[in-house]
């Protein structure tokens, strides 16, 4: 009997072996290539290196191109880098395409890539069979100076983990338009409002809360959880940089309309699509500098965690100290909302 995957990314043991069967050669410039819980690849280009990623939008159809150009942009800031060009590949449905929503998509893009400095080079548009909403695919290339690139294999024992923001900015963005007239009963109508808003407000975009952790503080690694939440964002950080991590769950700054969500949907909010928050870890002597140039920028951050030798692996810790190993949800916990929607 085949076996079937759930919607959302392969299972980590799966994607490991499949990547396992990657080779680097050495005549091929890649520093960091197809790896678990990588961002983005890294290729030296001469004086400086070029990091490349790519990321398609599928759980929504509200303002793709801006989710298309933000989480391709996060992922390049993570290892230290400025994005700096764009290419977009729009798949359209044969039903409901018209002139109207390819032009929202490409004023949201262009928008998006304004705001963050970054230039539309090129892509691809087609109407394609078998879809049902339209899909963005997007590739980010940014570039970064060479003593300046951010290699998550950096981390060490002591170093602190912080979180920015809270979760789950988009998964509760995403739930709060999909599930628009169940939570109006549930909540009413303004925490809905809100909830939809977190897109621009707090915002999906980490790439100033990168910049800021690089300028002001010694950074050993960054990450954007995205896909699994918090939890498959802790197990990649920590996957990727071979070490282990003792995280205190009740410090996680979990936004209050998140919360309410969850209670109303039934859902694991540390489970739940997180793009908007940035994970940095970061050495201790460092960490009231990062912190203070946060507050002075206006953007939430929270000491959660700090890192361990990988031989004590991730431990999530209850409010009594209590504890447990870190469990990976299987799927996002957005792609179970959203079933058969």
């Amino acid at each position: 009997m085949l076996r079937r995957f759930p919607v959302g990314k392969l299972p980590p043991r799966v994607l490991e072996n499949l990547l396992a069967r990657c080779p680097i050669p050495k005549r091929s410039a890649v520093v960091i290539g197809p790896r678990l819980g990588e961002d983005a690849a890294v290729i030296d280009f001469r004086a400086n290196y070029l990091v490349a990623k790519t990321d398609p939008i599928t759980f929504t159809a509200e303002r793709i191109g801006w989710y298309a150009v933000s989480v391709n942009a996060n992922d390049i800031a993570t290892s230290g880098a400025r994005p700096r060009w764009f290419l977009a590949t729009l798949l359209l449905p044969e039903k409901g395409s018209s002139q109207a929503l390819v032009r929202s998509i490409f004023r949201d893009i262009l928008h998006a890539c304004r705001d963050l400095g970054v230039t539309l080079a090129g892509g691809h548009t087609e109407i394609t069979t078998g879809l049902d909403r339209p899909i963005v695919v997007g590739l980010m290339l940014g570039e970064v100076g060479k003593p300046k690139l951010i290699r998550k294999e950096s981390q060490r024992p002591g170093d602190v983990v912080l979180l920015t923001k809270g979760v789950a900015v988009e998964g509760t963005a995403i739930l709060a338009h999909e599930k628009q007239r169940e939570l109006n009963r549930k909540l009413g109508k303004a925490l809905v409002r809100r909830a939809q808003r977190f897109l621009f407000q707090p915002g999906i975009s980490v790439v100033r809360d990168a910049r800021l952790a690089a300028r002001h503080g010694e950074v050993h690694a960054m990450h954007d959880p995205t896909e699994g939440g918090l939890l498959s964002g802790l197990y990649e950080l920590a996957h990727a940089g071979g070490v282990g991590l003792r995280i205190w769950e009740d410090r996680v700054p979990v936004l209050s309309e998140t919360q309410a969500m969850s209670r109303a949907l039934g859902f694991d909010p540390l489970a739940l699509i997180a793009s908007g928050a940035l994970l940095v870890v970061l050495t201790r002597r460092s960490t009231d500098a990062v912190l203070r140039a946060y507050r002075r920028s206006g953007i939430r951050a929270a000491i959660i965690g700090e890192v361990t030798r990988r031989a004590e692996g991730i431990q999530m810790l209850d409010g009594a100290g209590k504890p447990r190993p870190l469990r990976v949800p299987a799927r996002d916990e957005i792609a179970r909302l959203l079933e058969g929607a």
